[in-house]
């Protein structure tokens, strides 16, 4: 018989390659613990390596006091991004591929070297960032009307779907994250705000979601390494997806991102 591990995982898959999303872990493997959710996590991500993919980074969820207070925890989670969760920048990102998606306006940090000690600080984080650019995570969850708390939205990879990196790649020097005021526009660059926020909603500087990633990355035995994608949480509200529709994300100092959303 299989572990709950190994069921709920599979559960997952089942929900993401049918559309049909599944009620609450939580509710239906009773008594999972946070290291429940990691592992099986880890037991899809490995799934997917096995069928081709490959790991290219993480991404970091929680990082609002707000949504942490709403899901009643007080540190973030993380989750792995695949080569396959990669969107082109203003190519249609097909609905199909999609569960009930949302997106948030992040910074993406790309790694030039590896993070594999114990406790980075941020001059080490900085010293191992090559460049930073203006990202889009779309989030997005197979659990029924998101119903969610912790142990569910780690185990569904921190209820990632995927993301789109913007142009140009810049170096860090000169930017003060803390003070990037972000905007989030449906329709065209003249269209309707929809979200806003800064670098300082995310965990006060998006800098220090990459510490504390480094950190428990490095506890549990994944450092990350040079050329891994970093998200760094979001800088704003999220916001849910319409099909057909356009949205563009200005970052001050980072420049623009734009995600195009397919009818279907």
């Amino acid at each position: 018989m299989d572990s709950i591990v190994s069921q709920a995982a599979k559960a997952l898959r089942n929900a993401q390659s049918s559309g049909k999303c599944i009620p609450p872990l939580r509710l239906t493997f009773k008594g999972l613990s946070t290291e429940d959710a990691y592992a099986i996590q880890k037991e899809n991500i490995n799934f997917h390596v096995l069928q081709g993919a490959r790991v290219v980074g993480a991404k970091i969820g929680l990082t609002s006091v707000a949504v942490q207070k709403q899901i009643g925890v007080d540190v973030p989670d993380y989750g792995v991004l695949l080569d396959n969760m990669e969107f082109p920048e203003g190519l249609p990102i097909p609905m199909s591929r999609l569960e009930q998606p949302k997106i948030e306006a992040e910074v993406a940090f790309i790694l030039r070297k590896d993070l594999d000690m114990a406790r980075p600080t941020v001059v080490d984080v900085i010293q191992a960032i090559d460049y930073v650019a203006p990202a889009f995570e779309i989030v997005g969850s197979r659990i029924q009307n998101w119903d969610i708390q912790l142990v569910d939205t780690i185990s569904d990879n921190a209820s990632s779907s995927g993301y789109v990196l913007g142009t140009p790649l810049r170096k860090l020097e000169g930017l003060d994250l803390r003070y990037c005021l972000m905007t989030i526009m449906s329709g065209s660059s003249e269209g309707t705000v929809v979200s806003t926020g800064d670098g300082a909603a995310c965990l006060g500087n998006p800098l220090n979601a990459v510490v504390w990633l480094a950190r428990v990355m490095y506890e549990r035995g994944f450092p990350l390494k040079a050329g891994n994608v970093i998200l760094s949480g979001a800088l704003g509200p999220m916001v849910t997806v319409q099909p057909g529709e356009t949205y563009i994300a200005h970052i001050d100092g980072l420049g623009d991102v734009t995600a195009v959303f397919a009818t279907a």
